[in-house]
Protein backbone atom coordinates (compact mmCIF):
# COMPACT_ATOMS: atom_id res chain seq x y z
CA UNK A 1 0.00 0.00 0.00
CA UNK A 2 1.43 3.19 -1.15
CA UNK A 3 1.95 6.07 1.34
CA UNK A 4 0.11 9.31 1.27
CA UNK A 5 3.35 11.83 0.55
CA UNK A 6 2.55 14.28 3.86
CA UNK A 7 0.05 14.54 6.63
CA UNK A 8 -1.09 17.64 7.17
CA UNK A 9 -2.16 17.60 10.74
CA UNK A 10 -4.94 20.32 11.77
CA UNK A 11 -6.87 19.09 14.52
CA UNK A 12 -5.89 19.53 18.33
CA UNK A 13 -6.36 15.42 18.93
CA UNK A 14 -4.26 14.85 16.44
CA UNK A 15 -1.15 17.13 17.37
CA UNK A 16 -1.84 15.96 20.99
CA UNK A 17 -1.06 12.41 20.38
CA UNK A 18 2.11 13.26 18.26
CA UNK A 19 3.31 15.74 20.95
CA UNK A 20 3.49 13.19 23.25
CA UNK A 21 7.73 12.89 23.74
CA UNK A 22 7.19 8.83 23.44
CA UNK A 23 5.30 9.04 20.80
CA UNK A 24 7.19 11.62 18.50
CA UNK A 25 10.32 9.39 19.08
CA UNK A 26 8.43 6.09 17.60
CA UNK A 27 7.03 8.46 14.94
CA UNK A 28 10.39 9.55 13.94
CA UNK A 29 11.92 5.82 14.20
CA UNK A 30 9.20 4.38 12.35
CA UNK A 31 10.06 6.66 9.76
CA UNK A 32 13.78 6.49 9.92
CA UNK A 33 13.36 2.33 9.58
CA UNK A 34 9.99 2.35 7.06
CA UNK A 35 8.59 -0.24 9.33
CA UNK A 36 9.45 -2.30 12.59
CA UNK A 37 7.69 -4.38 15.83
CA UNK A 38 7.09 -3.05 19.52
CA UNK A 39 9.59 -4.88 20.18
CA UNK A 40 12.41 -3.60 17.94
CA UNK A 41 11.32 0.02 19.05
CA UNK A 42 11.06 -0.68 22.65
CA UNK A 43 14.92 -1.82 22.64
CA UNK A 44 15.84 1.51 20.71
CA UNK A 45 13.83 3.72 23.13
CA UNK A 46 14.22 1.77 26.20
CA UNK A 47 11.08 1.09 27.35
CA UNK A 48 8.51 -1.65 27.98
CA UNK A 49 6.98 -3.52 24.51
CA UNK A 50 3.89 -3.14 26.33
CA UNK A 51 3.83 0.67 26.81
CA UNK A 52 5.52 0.62 23.41
CA UNK A 53 2.63 -0.85 22.05
CA UNK A 54 -0.09 1.28 24.06
CA UNK A 55 1.31 4.14 22.14
CA UNK A 56 1.69 2.81 18.44
CA UNK A 57 -2.38 2.34 19.03
CA UNK A 58 -2.47 5.61 20.15
CA UNK A 59 -0.65 7.19 17.33
CA UNK A 60 -2.67 4.12 14.93
CA UNK A 61 -5.96 5.95 16.38
CA UNK A 62 -5.04 9.16 14.97
CA UNK A 63 -4.30 7.89 11.66
CA UNK A 64 -0.28 8.33 11.73
CA UNK A 65 0.99 4.87 12.03
CA UNK A 66 -0.67 1.66 10.54
CA UNK A 67 0.15 -2.30 10.46
CA UNK A 68 2.09 -2.76 7.64
CA UNK A 69 2.99 -6.45 6.37
CA UNK A 70 4.86 -8.98 8.52
CA UNK A 71 8.46 -9.38 7.69
CA UNK A 72 9.11 -12.63 9.83
CA UNK A 73 8.60 -16.29 9.26
CA UNK A 74 6.54 -16.98 11.49
CA UNK A 75 4.17 -14.07 10.83
CA UNK A 76 3.22 -13.49 14.68
CA UNK A 77 4.87 -10.60 15.03
CA UNK A 78 2.95 -7.04 14.86
CA UNK A 79 4.29 -4.64 12.46
CA UNK A 80 4.14 -0.62 12.08
CA UNK A 81 4.78 1.76 9.19
CA UNK A 82 4.16 5.51 9.12
CA UNK A 83 1.14 6.36 6.62
CA UNK A 84 2.66 9.28 5.32
CA UNK A 85 5.85 10.48 4.01
CA UNK A 86 6.04 12.99 6.86
CA UNK A 87 3.53 15.74 8.54
CA UNK A 88 3.45 18.77 8.34
CA UNK A 89 1.81 21.48 11.38
CA UNK A 90 1.13 25.13 10.28
CA UNK A 91 0.23 27.45 12.82
CA UNK A 92 -2.52 28.91 10.87
CA UNK A 93 -4.43 25.83 11.45
CA UNK A 94 -4.34 26.50 15.83
CA UNK A 95 -4.74 30.10 16.17
CA UNK A 96 -8.40 29.81 16.12
CA UNK A 97 -8.97 29.52 19.11
CA UNK A 98 -6.61 29.66 22.98
CA UNK A 99 -6.25 26.21 23.67
CA UNK A 100 -5.45 25.35 20.09
CA UNK A 101 -2.23 27.82 20.15
CA UNK A 102 -1.18 26.59 23.49
CA UNK A 103 -1.04 22.96 22.02
CA UNK A 104 0.73 24.08 19.27
CA UNK A 105 3.33 26.22 21.23
CA UNK A 106 3.72 23.19 23.29
CA UNK A 107 4.05 20.54 20.62
CA UNK A 108 6.54 23.41 18.82
CA UNK A 109 8.77 23.35 21.56
CA UNK A 110 8.82 19.42 22.22
CA UNK A 111 9.99 18.84 18.68
CA UNK A 112 12.47 21.99 19.35
CA UNK A 113 13.79 19.90 22.31
CA UNK A 114 13.69 16.84 20.55
CA UNK A 115 15.84 17.68 17.54
CA UNK A 116 18.17 19.43 19.99
CA UNK A 117 18.64 16.55 21.71
CA UNK A 118 19.44 14.28 18.66
CA UNK A 119 22.21 17.42 17.52
CA UNK A 120 23.93 16.79 21.05
CA UNK A 121 24.04 13.31 21.05
CA UNK A 122 26.23 13.99 17.57
CA UNK A 123 28.18 16.26 19.35
CA UNK A 124 28.75 13.95 22.15
CA UNK A 125 29.70 11.20 19.78
CA UNK A 126 31.70 13.41 16.66
CA UNK A 127 34.61 12.37 17.29
CA UNK A 128 33.57 8.31 16.45
CA UNK A 129 31.94 9.45 13.04
CA UNK A 130 35.59 9.96 11.42
CA UNK A 131 36.95 12.99 9.57
CA UNK A 132 34.57 12.48 6.38
CA UNK A 133 31.46 12.74 8.50
CA UNK A 134 32.48 15.24 10.86
CA UNK A 135 33.53 17.70 7.29
CA UNK A 136 30.07 17.20 5.89
CA UNK A 137 28.15 17.55 9.30
CA UNK A 138 27.79 21.65 9.46
CA UNK A 139 26.04 23.66 11.63
CA UNK A 140 25.32 27.19 10.03
CA UNK A 141 23.14 29.93 10.57
CA UNK A 142 22.56 32.64 7.64
CA UNK A 143 21.01 35.95 8.56
CA UNK A 144 18.91 37.19 5.31
CA UNK A 145 17.05 40.42 4.65
CA UNK A 146 13.59 38.99 3.48
CA UNK A 147 9.93 39.33 2.80
CA UNK A 148 7.47 36.86 4.25
CA UNK A 149 6.77 36.13 0.43
CA UNK A 150 10.87 35.50 -0.55
CA UNK A 151 11.03 33.84 2.76
CA UNK A 152 8.42 31.33 2.02
CA UNK A 153 9.53 30.74 -1.85
CA UNK A 154 13.08 30.11 0.08
CA UNK A 155 11.38 27.34 2.15
CA UNK A 156 9.37 25.84 -0.88
CA UNK A 157 13.23 25.88 -3.10
CA UNK A 158 14.60 24.38 0.09
CA UNK A 159 12.30 21.88 0.63
CA UNK A 160 12.28 20.89 -3.28
CA UNK A 161 15.88 20.52 -3.16
CA UNK A 162 15.61 17.92 0.02
CA UNK A 163 13.48 15.74 -1.31
CA UNK A 164 15.29 15.52 -4.33
CA UNK A 165 18.42 14.85 -2.39
CA UNK A 166 16.02 11.77 -0.47
CA UNK A 167 14.60 10.39 -3.52
CA UNK A 168 18.20 10.29 -5.44
CA UNK A 169 19.38 8.74 -2.16
CA UNK A 170 16.83 6.25 -1.52
CA UNK A 171 17.17 5.48 -5.51
CA UNK A 172 20.70 4.61 -4.73
CA UNK A 173 20.63 2.67 -2.08
CA UNK A 174 17.97 0.65 -3.27
CA UNK A 175 20.07 -0.07 -6.24
CA UNK A 176 22.78 -1.52 -3.93
CA UNK A 177 25.07 1.39 -2.99
CA UNK A 178 25.10 1.27 0.89
CA UNK A 179 28.49 1.57 1.31
CA UNK A 180 29.30 4.60 3.64
CA UNK A 181 25.44 5.64 3.57
CA UNK A 182 24.04 7.00 7.22
CA UNK A 183 21.01 8.57 8.58
CA UNK A 184 21.30 12.34 8.48
CA UNK A 185 18.89 15.01 9.86
CA UNK A 186 19.17 18.09 8.58
CA UNK A 187 16.95 20.85 10.87
CA UNK A 188 16.11 24.12 9.30
CA UNK A 189 14.52 26.98 11.12
CA UNK A 190 13.43 30.05 9.37
CA UNK A 191 11.93 32.68 11.55
CA UNK A 192 11.87 36.68 11.57
CA UNK A 193 13.41 38.73 14.30
CA UNK A 194 14.10 42.22 15.18
CA UNK A 195 17.20 43.82 16.52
Amino acid sequence: MAREENRRITDIGTLKALAHPLRMKLYRLLFVSEAATASQLAEQVDEAVSLVSYHLRKLAGHGLVEEAEGRSADGRERWWRPVSEGVSIRDEDFRDAPEKAAAHLAASRLFLEQRMEMYRAYLDTRAHWGAEWNAAARDTEVLLRLTAGEMTALQKDLTDLLKRYDEQGRAREAAGDTEGREHVALHLYGFPFRL
